[in-house]
């Protein structure tokens, strides 16, 4: 870490260098460092040609971190495999299965947890007050990358390692296939499809380092925690079957498909019988007990120990009991709401039931003095004013889950319309935080009973992917018309690694490898408007009324 105060991308941006080697196909770069970018005002909700009445005064800072994807990359039931299908449209739901960045993703997490210590919002000139994640912390819904991402956190030793004493996964020299980045193997010019296509480079000895065990300082303010698809299945998309579970601890790691595999249904039967993909060629690999599926229940349960801040990371002893992971957090001007929007029956798309939407209601209710009710006539509650903030893993587009059409309750799920009807209601609704797409975007969502009015939606780019980055969400308020600031944020290690001996060396390398995969990365920073912005709103009360105001 550089020991000053973190840079923004404001003041500098990442992208595309130099060429370092040339492959057959494509070249591989360098990290360049760039011009910052400034905040693009956008007024699409109706505060077009409002003066600022007043200097703004600051309400919150806080950070959106989402889909991480810590990976056990030496589990028996990823099927890395399936990236030879990366040109068969019918593998299109499922791929990338792997990454070749993917086993130093723990050490990106640490060198951005330190950096986001020390980043302060640059609209407010306030010290982050919270973290909010949004899900896909883990890849494979297993307990130990439950504990790195824990560990990683809240502090504590790291071990990104399973299995036996040596790596045994993918990117051995000696696995089956070409498809994976070896960083090791016989010398530079080494015989799979990364370093001869794509000009990745030789590193002998780097999955050794990457896979130590190391101390992480932890995320120095509070976070609160999201259930997202992968922890929720078998890599995101899985149903978690009895037979995917003796798979996991087990010492069998397939290398391929067996030769009589519909492969016209590959994504239904990934969702409905991911053992299904255990039926072909395979390794020996070393067992671990400490590979086991996690549950809903296992995933809130792990948060609820001594020590989290908050207790539980949002969870709480209620979503224990009834096994859910839908709750709320206050703060003094602002509600947070975790929704909880996975399909256990398989499928990475969302969905949402209409117990759960209840629910949302109420705690809605709680927030506002007024609200829109059913019939569209006002509906006075007595309640104080607060400003909610919604945060879930899906948003609107991704809620869209066709293997999931009644909830436990019986009832037909909502759409992602009818969940932002539902929200129009509610104007206290200013921001709707999400994630996995892993592309950054940030959308206004109309009011149609009041086109002046409604809420920004702001989905966030993954830490495992380019451009590996976290995003700082301010809200000010300026009188006539509340800011919505959201500011990209880079860990703040060198821009190319050094030694490969220090955990910033390993998250630059993350950073570079991720920015040369071989497929589109450049769309997943999404354009100016879905970085840098000040997203205007009209205030849906006087925030005057705010506490410590």
């Amino acid at each position: 870490m550089s020991g000053r105060h973190p840079p923004l991308t404001t003041d500098r941006r990442l992208g595309s260098g130099p060429v370092l080697r040339h492959g057959r196909s494509a070249a591989y770069r360098a990290i360049e460092i760039g011009a910052g970018e400034p905040h693009l005002i956008r007024d699409d909700l109706g505060t077009s040609g409002l003066q600022e009445a007043r200097p703004g005064r600051a309400l919150l800072a806080l950070v959106h971190v989402t889909d991480l994807q810590l990976a056990d990359v030496q589990s028996p039931t990823r099927f890395e495999f399936l990236n030879a299908g990366f040109a068969d449209p019918r593998y299109a739901g499922i791929i990338p299965v792997q990454r070749p960045q993917e086993a130093l993703t723990a050490h990106a997490v640490d060198a951005t947890l330190r950096t986001l210590g020390g980043v302060r919002g640059p609209a407010t000139g306030l010290p982050l007050q919270l973290a909010v994640t949004t899900g896909d912390a883990i890849d494979n819904a297993q307990w130990n990358e439950l504990q790195a991402f824990l560990a990683l956190f809240d502090g504590g030793l790291v071990n990104p390692d399973s299995g036996g004493p040596d790596y045994e996964g993918v990117q051995s020299p000696s696995w089956p296939g070409e498809i994976f980045w070896r960083p090791d193997g016989p010398g530079p010019d080494g015989p799979d499809l990364f370093r001869r296509e794509f000009g990745f480079p030789y590193h002998p000895g780097l999955l050794k380092r990457a896979l130590r065990e190391f101390s992480a300082a932890g995320l120095s303010l509070p976070w609160l925690s999201c259930f997202g698809n992968h922890e929720a299945l078998n890599q995101g998309v899985g149903t978690q079957t009895p037979g995917l579970a003796t798979a996991l601890t087990g010492g069998r790691k397939p290398t391929g498909l067996p030769e009589d595999f519909d492969q016209d249904h590959v994504l239904d039967l990934f969702a409905s019988r991911p053992e299904a993909f255990m039926a072909g060629p395979y390794l020996q690999v070393t067992p671990d007990p400490f590979r086991r599926p996690i549950s809903r229940r296992d995933f809130v349960d792990a948060h609820l120990r001594a020590g989290s801040r908050p207790f539980g990371h949002g969870f709480t002893e209620r979503n224990r009991l009834d096994g859910t992971a839908y709750y709320v957090y206050d703060t003094p001007a602002v509600r947070f709401i975790a929704l909880d929007t996975n399909c256990l029956a398989g499928g990475a798309a969302g969905c949402l039931d209409r117990e759960q939407a209840r629910w949302l209601e109420t705690r809605l209710h709680e927030v506002h003095s007024a609200y829109r009710g059913p019939d569209g006539n006002t509906v006075r509650t007595g309640h104080d004013d607060r400003l909610v903030i919604l945060f879930s893993h899906h948003g609107t587009d991704t809620l869209n889950n066709t293997r999931c059409h009644r909830g436990p309750d019986g009832e037909p799920l909502l759409s992602g319309a009818e969940l932002e009807t539902l929200l129009h209601r509610f104007p206290n609704v200013v921001v709707w935080l999400n994630g996995h797409t892993h592309t950054n975007a940030v959308r206004p969502r109309r009011d149609p009973a009041d086109p002046a009015h409604g809420f920004w939606e702001v989905t966030t780019c993954a830490v495992i992917d380019w451009p590996c980055q976290t995003r700082v969400v301010e809200l000010v308020d300026h009188g006539e018309y509340l800011s919505i600031v959201t500011t990209m944020v880079d860990h703040d290690t060198p821009v190319a690694a050094a030694s490969l001996e220090t955990t910033d060396d390993l998250a630059a390398l993350h950073r570079e490898l991720a920015a040369n995969v071989p497929w589109d990365v450049s769309a997943l920073a999404g354009v100016a408007a879905d970085r840098n912005t000040e997203l205007r709103v009209l205030p849906p009360f006087p925030l005057n009324r705010l506490a410590g105001s």
